[in-house]
C-alpha cells in the first residue's frame, strides 16, 4: 500500500474514484495495459486494489458480484492520442461505444466512451483534437 493520504487537488475537484468490476483479475490487466497503471494489493483483503501512477495512489478497483452499471457518473482519464487509445481498448477486449471518439467544440480537445470487459464505463480525454481526414482528399 502506498503510506499517506491522497494528494490535495483542492476542493470540488475529482482526488480519487473506484471502478467497480465483477472480474478483478481481467479489470487489473486491462487497466494496467491502457493507462499504465500499477495494481497493489492490500494486505487486509483480496477483494480491493490500489490503482497507482507516478507513485501515486489514484483509486482503487474493487471485486462486487453485482454487475457494473453503464448510466452513470463518468470519470474520464486523459490519455495523449484519443484514436490510439480507443484502438488499444478494442485490442485488450474492451468496447468504444458507436459515436465515439468525437472533437469537443472550439478545439478543445477530443473524447471517447470505453467500456471495459467486465461492463465498467470510463472516460478518456485527449487535450487535442483528432486530426480529421479532409473532405476534398480522395
Amino acid at each position: 500500500m502506498i503510506p499517506g493520504p491522497r494528494p490535495d487537488v483542492g476542493n470540488g475537484r475529482v482526488s480519487s474514484f473506484d471502478i467497480v468490476t465483477t472480474d478483478l483479475q481481467k479489470s487489473k490487466k486491462f487497466y494496467k495495459h491502457l493507462f499504465a497503471w500499477e495494481v497493489i494489493g492490500n494486505p487486509e483483503t483480496d477483494r480491493v486494489v490500489q490503482i497507482v501512477l507516478d507513485n501515486v495512489s489514484i483509486g482503487t478497483m474493487r471485486a462486487s458480484k453485482d454487475r457494473p452499471s453503464t448510466g452513470n457518473t463518468v470519470v474520464y482519464i486523459q490519455v495523449e492520442n484519443i484514436v490510439t487509445a480507443c484502438s488499444k481498448a478494442k485490442e485488450l477486449n474492451g468496447n468504444v461505444p458507436e459515436g465515439f471518439p468525437f472533437n469537443l467544440p472550439d478545439g478543445r480537445g477530443s473524447v471517447a466512451l470505453v467500456v471495459d470487459p467486465t461492463g465498467h464505463t470510463i472516460g478518456i480525454y485527449c487535450r487535442t483534437p483528432m486530426q480529421l481526414k479532409d473532405p476534398a482528399a480522395k
